[in-house]
């Protein structure tokens, strides 16, 4: 499988995080439909089929991140 670049994913996390910040906010459909075309982009670049796997897949892609098996619970 190929693998999308570090700050690639960097970006498309940054990018989500504040399209679901903005969104709480607001509720804006433009901002939803955004935040849905970031989402499923992130679930091309890792080859998962929901948002919060893709997260996860992408961080763990970032460097310095967690090895495999340890939390990656954002709170």
């Amino acid at each position: 499988m190929l693998m999308a670049h570090p700050a690639v994913l960097k970006n498309l996390i940054d990018r989500y995080e504040t399209l679901r910040k903005l969104h709480a906010e607001t509720g804006s459909a433009r901002v939803r439909q955004r935040m849905d075309d970031i989402a499923y982009t992130l679930c091309v670049s890792t080859g998962t089929r929901d948002v919060t796997a893709a997260l996860i897949a992408a961080r763990r892609q970032l460097p310095g991140a967690c090895p495999e098996g340890e939390s990656l619970v954002v709170g």
